[in-house]
């Protein structure tokens, strides 16, 4: 099995055991910006001394940073920080598989963003699939206590996932865009020294608005260390793997490969949070899923 794949598989499951946490951390005790501050606080240190430990190991010096790296690093982290707190704030308002699965339309309005930033159109396939994708946004986007119906389309957790996607799809690609800047042709040390530097802006920002605009929270992730820290680790883990794969095989595979996350969120949900799955939702999370396999693929 080559590496890329295994560190995929890796990455999806790190990152579908945060996410879980989160929403521990946000049912429980949290705010949806304290739960993803977690992720931040937590995280940073570890992947800095992660990073020195490389280079000291290693006898390698931290590669140059191009001008250009500091754009895109920017306009990532901020997209990932405001895409959290979207997915953490809907597993208030609906199951963790659904939650996920909405997150996922990132795939989806990558499509857009690349259209937008890049110039770069889809085929009459792609745009099949993006299609499908809608139908399935649609099956997912009402109550689920309720039939469906186009009455019921717009609601608080419809807009939160669109926009997590929308979030998250700029910082992938924001965040390729930021990889490309770092001087140095070793995956491992790309990868930790651009997760090095936006996690701890990340961590800064975080907290520079909770001080501000949540009084008290910083303490309360602080008192909630036990999980928090968890959700510390799984983010440098799953994020370490996401950046790696991403320097090792094409984007388009990698992300084809991590919709086993969503395997993994309706297992969690069913097994973990002990909390029911419609067969409306379960339908949309199908159709959903297929649109996004599709379009990876053909990409």
């Amino acid at each position: 099995m080559e590496l890329w794949i295994i560190v995929t598989l890796a990455a999806a499951f790190f990152q579908t055991l945060r996410f879980m946490l989160q929403k521990h951390l946000s049912g429980v005790s949290l705010s949806a910006a304290g739960a993803t501050f977690a992720r931040f606080l937590y995280s940073a240190p570890l992947v800095g001394v992660g990073l020195l430990a490389y280079l000291a190991l290693s006898g390698t010096v931290a590669p140059a940073i191009a001008p250009g790296f500091w754009p895109y690093a920017i306009a990532g982290g901020l997209s990932q920080i405001l895409a959290t707190i979207c997915v953490v704030a809907l597993f208030k308002s609906r199951n963790f598989a659904v939650g996920i699965t909405f997150k996922k339309t990132e795939v989806i309005q990558t499509v857009f963003v690349g259209l937008l930033i890049l110039g770069e159109g889809v085929s009459s396939l792609g745009f099949a699939a993006i299609l499908l994708g809608l139908i399935g946004v649609l099956v997912l986007s009402g109550a689920p206590e309720t039939a469906f119906s186009l009455r019921g389309l717009w609601n608080r957790a419809t807009a939160l996932g669109l926009t997590s996607g929308l979030f998250f799809a700029i910082s992938g690609v924001t965040y390729r865009g930021a990889t490309l800047e770092v001087a140095s042709d070793e995956p491992l040390l790309r990868a930790g020294m651009a997760l090095a530097i936006v996690t701890a802006m990340q961590t800064g920002i975080m907290i520079a608005w909770l001080a501000a605009r949540e009084p008290g929270e910083i303490s309360r992730v602080l008192s909630a260390w036990r999980v928090a820290g968890l959700v510390g680790i799984t983010s440098m883990l799953g994020s370490f793997c996401w950046f790696t794969a991403f320097t090792l095989q094409n984007a388009a595979y990698v992300n084809a490969l991590g919709q086993v996350e969503l395997l993994f969120s309706i297992m969690a949900t069913v097994f973990v949070f002990r909390e029911k799955i419609t067969p409306r939702e379960v339908a949309g999370i199908v159709l959903l899923a297929g649109s996004i396999l599709t379009l990876v693929l053909v990409a």
